[in-house]
């Protein structure tokens, strides 16, 4: 696996040398556009639409638009001169409990393993993490960008997960349509929270799979051995637009009953 990253966590006096590594993946299929006639990868030209020119990479510069139409320039000189300390390290600030961050300020996340001199360090800490329930909210460069983190245990790894600074995330009140408190039928709420036990399991991520990337893979592999693609018809809905009778309907095909009885359906087809 890639290193990405090498430095260190700060950890008030202590010093534990690390590397950083990706925990994730991008499994996305990628298209390319092409020209129908030909089907040749279509190239971009980057051109100036007042002087209807092409423009070279030495005639482009950077702009920040401060009003509709008007920019001012900024060079690499100025970008130099704000630039913050770049520290090969994980600088910890606080420790915190996990339930008090909400979700929505995590970003990405990072593997992080020892270098050879720092796997006792690592596993103090780590071990230390994990006794108190704690997490570290800390500060890293990345790319020359400062970035706010979460450090945490993971199985029996730490890992780093960069967070959204606070005015980052937008206030919930900019979004418009927000319901606001009503009085609710309590026959409804009941059955609304016994919709939410019967849906309820441990969490298996495995058992989720990418529906549409597995499709369209099987779409292309068919599309280049040239078979024909047909239409696959569109599965019938049940338009129920009572909600308590929707409701109803919904717990009747998830109620455990109803489970085992599929299951026992199943068991007997196969035998």
């Amino acid at each position: 696996m890639h290193t990405m990253w090498k430095g260190s966590i700060s950890f008030g006096l202590v010093n534990i040398p690390i590397r950083m590594y990706a925990s994730t993946e991008e499994k996305e299929v990628k298209f390319r556009y092409l020209h129908r006639d030909c089907r040749t990868p279509l190239k971009y030209v980057r051109t100036c639409p007042t002087c209807n020119v092409e423009v070279e990479w030495d005639d482009i510069v950077k702009g920040f638009e401060y009003e509709p139409g008007r920019f001012v320039l900024i060079d690499d000189e100025d970008l130099e001169s704000i630039k913050p300390e770049i520290k090969k390290s994980i600088e910890i600030l606080d420790f915190v409990n996990l339930s008090e961050i909400d979700p929505i300020y995590f970003d990405k996340s990072y593997y992080l393993s020892p270098q050879d001199t720092g796997e006792k360090a690592y596993h103090l800490l780590r071990q230390a993490m994990n006794d108190t329930g704690k997490i570290a909210i800390a500060k890293i460069a990345i790319r020359s960008k400062q970035s706010l983190a979460a450090l945490r245990v993971y199985q029996n790894l730490l890992v780093l997960e960069t967070i959204f600074y606070p005015d980052e995330v937008r206030d919930v009140q900019l979004i418009p349509g927000i319901p606001q408190k009503m009085k609710l039928d309590d026959k409804e709420l009941n059955m609304a929270i016994q919709l939410i036990e019967n849906l309820t399991a441990p969490f298996q991520p495995e058992k989720y799979t990418d529906e549409y990337r597995k499709a369209l893979q099987d779409l292309i592999a068919k599309k280049v051995e040239g078979e024909e693609i047909e239409q696959a018809p569109s599965a019938p809905q049940k338009n129920i637009i009572d909600l308590m009778q929707a409701l109803q309907a919904s717990i009747e095909q998830t109620s455990p009953n109803k489970k085992t009885t599929r299951g026992r359906k199943k068991k007997t087809t196969a035998s």
